[in-house]
């Protein structure tokens, strides 16, 4: 015969489910589903970053790019201020319990006026700690407001839609919490001038009432 051999097997699957990054978008979908309908990302109770703040509580990796950079762009601005890190593992198992009680420890003792919680970038699983109900209720819980800054520009976690304020990378929190030295010396310049004028407006004001009595 001039026709050629044919086969043909049938496979029947009786469930199918994704694994890897598919479960992990699951999971995610699925707490920020059900921390939203707890308020967690309710815009209502975050809270703004103080301007130019002068005591600022970092939890992050001590031996991470994210510290560097930070440091970095926050070394260029502002008017000076006190970091204090809370160092923590940002990967792996320990990570969200070890986040939490840094997150826990920068707003128990009173002494931060804002809290960054920063990580520099990393694939899906590598950010996961992030994505965690441990890390998003110690940001919600903070008593002093918390800039979060992970990943790259791309990244969005649980973490960054519970805190206070997203910023885009690490160097972006730095960013937020302190403004441009040129930017505060015009402030400056605009003050003085302002000063000038009051009392200019004060002198000639005194000088028509004595004006008056005389």
């Amino acid at each position: 015969s001039d026709l050629a051999p044919r086969g043909a097997y049938q496979l029947v699957a009786e469930l199918v489910q994704d694994m890897g990054l598919g479960r992990l978008h699951q999971e995610f979908e699925a707490l920020k589903r059900r921390l939203a309908q707890l308020g967690w990302f309710d815009q209502e109770r975050k809270r703004p970053l103080p301007r130019d703040p002068s005591r600022v509580a970092l939890v992050t990796s001590a031996s991470g790019a994210a510290i560097r950079d930070f440091l970095r762009v926050g070394g260029t601005r502002g008017l000076g201020c006190e970091v204090r890190l809370h160092p923590c593992l940002v990967q792996g198992e320990q990570a969200p319990g070890q986040i939490a009680q840094a997150l826990e420890a920068a707003g128990a003792d009173g002494w931060a006026e804002a809290v960054a919680l920063i990580r520099g970038g990393g694939s899906l699983e590598d950010l996961w700690a992030f994505n965690t109900e441990a890390v998003a209720g110690a940001v919600v819980a903070c008593p002093v407001p918390v800039v979060c800054g992970v990943g790259h520009e791309v990244d969005v976690t649980i973490a960054d839609m519970a805190a206070d304020v997203r910023a885009a990378t690490p160097s972006h929190a730095a960013q937020l919490l302190w403004s441009e030295r040129p930017v505060l010396a015009q402030r400056a310049d605009e003050a003085h001038e302002a000063l000038e004028r009051g009392f200019d407006r004060f002198l000639a004001a005194r000088g028509e009432r004595l004006g008056t009595l005389t």
